[in-house]
């Protein structure tokens, strides 16, 4: 199946930010969504603003470092659709302090949602893909993970493992399966700051109000690499804003 319309994608991390935009650029270009994320009232929101437009989407409780809540995602696209052909494994939190912070509940939150939610996406999408013999992996990385900048050092160790688990499971995934990474650069969200005492709060609040993109931009490359033509994979995508050094 190729282009996007008539193809059921499941999304993690999608009551807000990028997760939000990308399900709404999706639904309006015709795929059947399956939405996942922690926080009940936004993501019902998402939703309501789907259907309310026509467009088809349904909403699970989910938290990524749990394996059961992906099961959960995966199985209700497989009993409502029939199927399941993409999952974006979009949550995210970007927690940042310095090392000397000991930040360790932060450190370790990133470490469960970036890799553990990661594998946890893999491990119950996978054998869905194989029975079906065609499926597509897209998971959310970083520009943190090419180029490490303080105070994000355990955030960007966090991505770097998601580019590198995604490489490894591209090369495993043989000729039926597609894995895309798609790594953003400085977007628009509320996660901004989030974790960084006051100051550095305040400084990356302001650095994202001057230059950071909107999260329609990183939906758009999310979209390109899933209309691709069957037997395309594309592997990787950078999307930064043009001021971003």
């Amino acid at each position: 199946m190729s282009g996007i319309r008539g193809k059921v994608v499941a999304i993690t991390g999608a009551s807000s930010g990028i997760g939000a935009e990308t399900a709404a650029h999706l639904a309006e270009r015709g795929a059947r969504l399956v939405l996942g994320a922690r926080r009940a009232d936004r993501l019902n929101a998402v939703v309501e603003a789907i259907t309310d437009k026509g467009g088809t989407a349904t909403g699970v409780i989910v938290d990524v470092t749990r394996r059961e809540d992906l099961q959960r995602l995966t199985d209700t696209a497989v009993h409502r659709f029939g199927r399941l052909d993409v999952l974006v494994s979009n949550a995210g939190t970007m927690a940042v302090s310095p090392f000397d912070d000991l930040c360790q509940d932060d450190w370790d939150a990133m470490v469960a949602t970036h890799i553990t939610g990661l594998l946890n996406g893999i491990g119950a999408a996978l054998p869905v893909f194989r029975r079906q013999r065609s499926g597509q992996f897209v998971n959310i990385g970083s520009t943190a993970a090419y180029v490490v900048k303080p105070p994000q050092g355990v955030y960007a160790a966090t991505k770097t493992a998601v580019k590198v688990l995604t490489e490894g499971l591209r090369q495993e995934s043989g000729p039926d399966l597609r894995v895309t990474l798609v790594s953003p650069g400085f977007t628009h969200t509320g996660g901004v700051g989030k974790g960084a005492s006051p100051e550095v709060a305040a400084a990356m609040i302001r650095q994202r109000d001057e230059i950071a993109m909107p999260p329609a931009a990183v939906a758009s490359a999310i979209a390109y690499a899933i209309e691709q033509p069957e037997g395309v994979d594309v592997s990787e995508i950078v999307v930064r804003p043009t001021v971003q050094a």
